[in-house]
């Protein structure tokens, strides 16, 4: 079944996750407003400036239609400052328009050249990723936020070294790292079955 997935499209990395969605078989279309579409299966919050994505989200009124989706068991996938937005507790101050939904901490650019530290925009750096299933992929870290602390019901998809850095909480993924640009790695394929499963015809607000 193909599904439509709404790719976050103000600032940021939202045009690669729009080519990698569609060679993985779904249709992706920039999504800048509100209401929702009928047959959105999923919502991707791309990487790039958290404030930036979040001042907008707040603006076009889109952040509140969103948490709404989301209550309602709409699937999210947020990388990097996306996983930020989706946070439910962030180190330091908070962007507005936050869907604060995952139950984790998230330090922002606390990934610098491949240790934790406090990151710049030169702090970029490749890595191999392990995942649950025992399989590894290449993971693309810049300035990219740490994951501490997941709760209880929380699973952790993939980890860099000891770290985690790819989780899961219900229909909600979350990456620190930006996996539109690994090649087409396994989370872009477990969101789209989650949005499969959710389907067309699930009943999400489409207004706050």
């Amino acid at each position: 079944m193909t599904v439509r997935i709404g790719v976050v499209a103000f600032q940021g990395a939202w045009g690669e996750h729009l080519r990698l969605l569609e060679r993985l078989g779904a249709e992706g279309f920039p999504l800048r407003s509100g209401p929702l579409p009928e047959d959105l299966a999923g919502v991707v919050l791309p990487g790039g400036e958290s404030t930036v994505i979040g001042r907008h989200l707040a603006a076009s009124g889109l952040s509140a239609a969103l948490a709404a989706g989301i209550d309602a068991g709409l699937p999210a996938l947020g990388t990097c400052a996306g996983a930020i937005l989706l946070a439910r507790r962030l180190e330091g101050p908070a962007p507005e328009g936050r869907i604060p939904r995952v139950p984790f901490l998230v330090r922002r650019n606390a990934w610098g050249g491949g240790a934790p530290q406090s990151g710049t925009q030169r702090d970029s750096f490749e890595g191999v990723l392990s995942w649950n299933d025992g399989k590894s992929s290449r993971g693309v870290f810049i300035r990219a936020p740490r994951f501490d602390e997941p709760e209880e019901g929380v699973t952790v998809l993939a980890r860099f070294g000891e770290e985690p850095v790819a989780l899961r909480w219900r229909n909600l993924f979350v990456a620190a790292f930006h996996p539109e640009l690994d090649g087409g790695g396994p989370l872009h394929s477990l969101f789209l079955d989650t949005c499969r499963r959710f389907g067309n015809n699930a009943a999400v607000p489409r207004r706050a």
